[in-house]
């Protein structure tokens, strides 16, 4: 598997989490600190920290420290990349639908 696919993988897998997905969607706004985004989860610091680590991690934000203060912002090149990614695949499975529509008409007007 390369490098590319593996990165996909890993914003895939970044992206099923639901609390991940709501810190990226906090993150549209605007930079945000650690505990501006932990703020509204009911989940010890630790636990909050892996789901940024894993964003971190995939591409998907970044993150600066200022003194003693981390402050984590969207990175939406690796968003793009998803989201061309399941555009092919939508464009594949709309031509493949569209070819089997026709054959199944066609195969309609045979049977009358």
């Amino acid at each position: 598997m390369g490098v590319a696919a593996q990165t996909m993988d890993s914003v895939f897998r970044a992206l099923a989490d639901p609390t991940r997905r709501l810190v990226l969607e906090r993150l549209t706004r605007g930079p945000e600190s650690v505990s501006g985004l932990a703020a509204p989860f009911d989940m010890a610091l630790p636990s909050f920290v892996e789901h940024l680590r894993v964003l971190e991690d995939c591409g998907l934000v970044n993150s600066s420290k200022a003194g003693r203060v981390r402050t984590y912002r969207l990175v939406p090149k690796r968003l793009r990349q998803a989201e061309d990614w399941l555009a092919r695949q939508r464009h594949l499975w709309e031509r493949r639908l569209d070819q089997l529509d026709a054959y199944l008409l066609e195969m309609k007007e045979k049977r009358s």
